[in-house]
């Protein structure tokens, strides 16, 4: 077979792997196998499989925390709930760019957003012995899906592609009325689609967690990055959609890995509202020594996982969030990048054959962000990403998202460099010639 990575290696390193389907294959998997080509064969990849930040991190971070290392910082516990400058500055974030008042109490540092996901299902989860299972609003980061059955916990999930707009609520009350939901998660912008949840969408789903009792974990992995709006004006409007405008039964995951490019520092913030922090719950103190939701997330399931988020790192984004809370930094021009790269990168697929698999907000396009999604004439999406990886270009299914859409695989523009395009644009076309759409 002519194809641009040698297909003997690319067929030896599939069965060494042992992935016998792709449709199951984890980012991790990926990111292995073409890990292995690439050293194999020498041939630099088009590495779309894995989310990870590819500009450079904010300087402001790094001088910050290079003074506290120098101060003799890493010599001291942290405190568990976060440092009090670190704790403040996020209330200020929350402030300044959702429009909300939180207690810096509730502003609580995390081993990246990962771990705030964790500790939420394990905490939420254990408030009212009925409500034990979380609902996943898809497609989402697999992960999630992952640490529940790590947890045990149970869960539900369906994907949101022909429930937008007015659909939602009655697809959303489908399961609430169940009683068993405690949470529901998604993430806004979405991982992997990158669809964004419009106003009305936001407004039911606040609705509905209101009138059932249910906590929205709401993840905001890609803070100000649907760039159809300027999100990043401190305390001026349009301020991030969220979800926060509807309800007071909310968790926040903010990470700092995108927006900041602070991924290798493992440092996120979970915002626990004022109300879901004064939860009273006897079922609490079945697993903990407090019947008060915040201090049994704080000094029970916090304190157990990590012992607190490591101590400089909490000093460098204190020193970032206040740069952008007083208006002298501006993180949206930096990962603009990612934007400008999915319009040229979406351009070269489509040219050559390819769809888009989630393209509408409700009557909008998606944004151009971080992720977008495929499908090719005649493929699922495990035949797409398996014939792709002899053509030089990973990616991931929509399958092991939670998507409903088994063609589609998804794209991160992350990792993919300008200086590439050309090799992306060469490798396509040889796919788009040796697979004429039917």
């Amino acid at each position: 077979m002519d194809t641009p990575i040698d297909f003997k290696v690319v067929t030896e390193k599939i069965k060494a792997n042992n992935i016998t389907d792709f449709s199951k294959a984890t980012i991790r998997q990926i990111k292995k196998l073409v890990d292995d080509i690439q050293q194999e064969t020498g041939d630099k990849y088009i590495r779309m499989e894995m989310g990870i930040p590819g500009l450079t991190p904010s300087k402001i971070g790094i001088e910050a925390e290079i003074k506290a290392l120098k101060a003799g910082i890493p010599a001291i516990y942290p405190d568990i709930y976060g440092t009090r400058e670190l704790k403040k500055e996020i209330s200020r974030f929350c402030k300044l760019f959702l429009n909300i008042d939180v207690d810096p109490e509730g502003c609580i540092p995390t081993v990246g957003s990962m771990q705030g996901s964790f500790a939420s299902f394990m905490t939420v989860n254990r408030i009212d012995p009925q409500k034990n299972t979380t609902l996943f609003i898809d497609p989402g980061f697999p992960v999630h899906k992952q640490q529940h059955h790590v947890l045990g916990n149970p869960f539900e999930n369906f994907d949101v592609y022909n429930y937008r707009g007015d659909k939602l609520r009655d697809k959303l009350e489908s399961y609430l009325s169940k009683g068993n939901i405690s949470c529901i998660l998604y993430s806004n912008p979405n991982n992997p689609s990158w669809i964004c949840f419009t106003d009305k969408e936001l407004k039911i789903i606040g609705e509905l967690a209101n009138k059932y009792g249910v906590i929205v974990i709401e993840d905001l992995a890609y803070f100000g990055m649907d760039f159809r709006q300027h999100y990043t004006k401190p305390g001026e409007p349009p301020y991030q959609p969220s979800v926060t405008k509807y309800t007071d039964n909310y968790i926040l995951l903010i990470s700092s890995s995108k927006a900041f490019s602070y991924a290798g520092q493992r440092i996120g913030m979970m915002v626990v509202s004022d109300k879901v922090y004064n939860i009273k719950s006897e079922n609490l103190l079945k697993n903990y020594i407090f019947d008060t939701f915040g201090k049994a997330m704080i000094f029970g399931t916090i304190y157990s996982l990590s012992s607190g988020t490591a101590h400089t790192p909490q000093y460098a984004l204190a020193a970032i969030l206040k740069a952008v809370n007083d208006g002298k930094y501006d993180f949206r021009k930096d990962v603009l990048e990612y934007g400008e790269k999915a319009v040229i990168m979406k351009k070269l697929f489509i040219d050559n054959g390819f769809k888009i698999v989630y393209d509408m907000d409700e009557d909008n396009p998606i944004a151009d962000g971080f992720y977008f999604t495929l499908s090719y004439p005649g493929f699922e999406g495990h035949e797409l990403l398996k014939e792709l990886i002899y053509y030089g270009v990973s990616a991931i299914t929509l399958s092991i998202t939670g998507s409903e859409r088994t063609e589609g695989i998804r794209a991160c523009t992350s990792l993919v460099h300008r200086s590439q395009f050309p090799d992306l644009e060469y490798r396509l076309k040889k796919f788009h010639e040796n697979h004429p759409p039917k």
